[in-house]
């Protein structure tokens, strides 16, 4: 594929002709948006043949409230579950990759439970107050992010206001949210802090039960930049988020999902701190973060203290690069080494003494793309190399093209490898398999885009396939003592699995009149299992719907209020990879307005699922209904 990009991005220089674009005048004045998921250096959005979709702070706060579920959802290509109310585990699909395969970055530090079976991420976390910008690579990259980067690569930007600002809504199931930001812009000094607070009553968690499950967090974020002269600077960002949440469990005697007294509490910690340097032909970034994920379980029913807890820590240090090379060529690179460790703790009664399992590992890893940025065609191509501790080195590859066919017309296509190394839990644990390989993935896609992002009217339509070999799953030994279940009487975890996922992403943005604004995504992903010999062989993957879809609508009057609604429309599917439980089709409406009573105070409120739908993403677990929030917005 590599080879064929090459050819045709070769044969396009040729054919180029000499017409000057006004559209690539303006990429190269450096005035479209700016994303960093595809080379780890700032880019234009519209210089990669890489599908990259970005939801900027003024959409984010259109949407209100703190759930990241209801921003998230107007991305092409995502699907979203969650187990129970708002702070349950919240899992995010792209293109039908599991939730696991999705690298998460905040401000630019990955954020993974690498204590978390998967090593995966929860997005139950994640509030959206503070946030700056959403921004999701589709597809494969590990050529850039390594491990991890097999779905796509998502990277989460906090906000620096420039002045104060402070929020406070009520609604829904008891529901408080607050938030407030402080900062400052200038020449050499740019920071700021956020800080928010939700307290949600919540609802029962289990499809059955009555007993509500509240939901508490308080979350923190600051971020700076200062520079000591034009061309160094140096950076620092650190989150901090605790949250208590109630969930159900399986309780005696009859072991169905039910209400519990049981509870989860979270500390999530992560940081970075750096420098930048830049000059006409170089530009450097560096530093070292890390993150830091606690959990603590606790059954209230036999006791007032834990009785499982997980302590997952990641440590790095990195450096990206770019060279500004003779006739528009230029050189991305970067190298990093990373520390991984975990333990987990059977804190329980009945554990004497109590059980330990503690494990870490360390990743080097360096990467390089050349690429040509020219007028209309880019062109990029690049390698990775990862050597790990625990299985060996791992390499991937990628490419990307785009052209500019016509004033405002741009072609794109783009190959990448992704590779996600097994959990510390799938390789340590007491149902750990010390000789698993890492996940790898082929992912291919194709797109015409016409307009550019950030402008009013932009269209894109992306076909993609995504091909995922040696998956990692859980086998029974039940009945087996012999083989990969030698010593392993419940169960272990072993490289058993390949899936395919296929189809078409629509994104259109466009004006309707003056002050009235629409967007819509489609999209269409066959994500099936393709496990040769496999009992699941040519199923649907659990919790994938062929088709989903979000529809939006927003009008400014010309006396200040403003009003808008979504609907989000999901397909069927099913809940388990033997397709027996199926989870129905639905459609959720919202609708919101805002009014600002002077240039400071603004009051806002909306009513989530309108038409108080009745559905599931995760079987036996509770949906919100109907829901109403008002609140009021002061900026200084």
């Amino acid at each position: 594929m590599c080879k064929y990009l090459f050819l045709i991005g070769s044969s396009l220089v040729l054919a180029q002709p000499a017409w000057a674009d006004t559209a690539a005048d303006e990429l190269l004045a450096g005035t479209r948006p700016i994303i960093v998921t595809a080379t780890g250096m700032p880019l234009e959005q519209d210089r990669t043949g890489q599908p990259v979709s970005v939801i900027g702070e003024e959409e984010i706060r259109t949407i209100q409230g703190p759930d990241i579920t209801r921003v998230l959802r107007r991305l092409p290509g995502v699907t979203v579950t969650r187990n129970g109310p708002l702070g349950g585990f919240t899992g995010v699909r792209v293109r039908g990759a599991a939730s696991e395969r999705l690298l998460v970055l905040v401000d630019g530090v990955r954020v993974s439970d690498v204590a978390s079976p998967a090593g995966g991420f929860d997005f139950g976390n994640v509030m959206s107050g503070g946030l700056d910008s959403i921004e999701l690579l589709r597809g494969s990259n590990s050529v850039v992010w390594g491990s991890d980067a097999i779905g796509g690569v998502m990277n989460l930007a906090t906000r620096v206001e420039d002045g104060a600002s402070a929020s406070v809504e009520y609604g829904g199931d008891d529901q408080l949210t607050t938030q407030a930001g402080l900062g400052h812009v200038g020449e050499k000094l740019t920071a700021g802090i956020n800080a928010g607070y939700v307290d949600a009553k919540g609802f029962s968690s289990a499809a059955g039960g009555s007993e509500k499950d509240g939901f508490r967090q308080f979350h923190l974020s600051a971020r700076g930049k200062y520079a000591l002269t034009d061309e160094f600077a140096l950076t620092a960002n650190a989150s901090y988020a605790k949250g208590k949440l109630d969930i159900d469990g399986y309780p005696a005697p009859f072991y169905s999902f039910a209400d519990t007294k049981e509870r989860q509490d979270t500390r999530q910690l992560s940081g970075r701190l750096g420098a930048e340097y830049g000059n006409d032909w170089l530009d450097l970034r560096g530093g070292f973060s890390l993150s830091d994920t606690k959990r603590d379980m606790f059954d209230e029913a036999v006791s007032r203290k834990p009785n499982y807890r997980t302590d997952g820590r990641s440590e790095r240090a990195e450096l990206f690069g770019r060279v500004r090379l003779p006739s528009d060529f230029r050189l991305d690179f970067g190298a990093d080494k990373e520390w991984i460790g975990y333990a987990a703790h059977d804190l329980s009664p009945w554990a004497t003494p109590p059980g330990i399992t503690r494990g870490k590992a360390d990743i080097a890893s360096a990467h390089a793309l050349i690429g040509y940025y020219g007028t209309r065609l880019t062109l990029s191509a690049g390698a990775r190399l990862d050597d790990h501790s625990r299985f060996g080195h791992a390499w991937t590859f990628g490419a990307n093209g785009s052209y500019a066919i016509a004033p405002d017309w741009r072609l794109r296509a783009s190959y990448g490898e992704g590779f996600k190394a097994p959990s510390l839990f799938q390789l340590l644990s007491d149902y750990g398999n010390a000789t698993l390989r890492p996940e790898r993935s082929k992912a291919y896609d194709l797109g015409l885009e016409y307009g550019h992002a950030g402008e009013e009217l932009f269209i894109a339509l992306t076909a993609f396939r995504h091909d995922s070999r040696d998956l990692i799953d859980y086998v029974s030994c039940w009945g087996m003592s012999d083989g990969i279940c030698t010593n392993r009487p419940f169960g272990t975890y072993d490289n058993i699995g390949k899936a395919r996922a296929e189809g078409v992403e629509l994104e259109v943005r466009a004006p309707l009149a003056k002050g009235l604004s629409a967007e819509a995504s489609y999209s269409y992903v066959k994500a099936t299992d393709r496990t040769p010999g496999g009992f699941n062989q040519g199923n649907d993957l659990a919790r994938r719907p062929r088709h989903a879809a979000t529809f939006a609508l927003d009008w400014d009057s010309p006396f200040g209020l403003a009003l808008g609604a979504d609907i989000r429309v999901l397909g069927r599917s099913f809940d388990d990879g033997g397709n027996f439980t199926r989870l129905g089709a639905h459609a959720l409406g919202d609708i919101r307005a805002s009014y600002p009573l002077n240039e400071t105070i603004e009051l806002f409120g909306r009513v989530e699922n309108v038409w108080n739908e009745h559905y599931q993403t995760a079987a036996g677990y509770n949906t919100q209904g109907r829901a109403a929030y008002l609140g009021a917005r002061l900026k200084m």
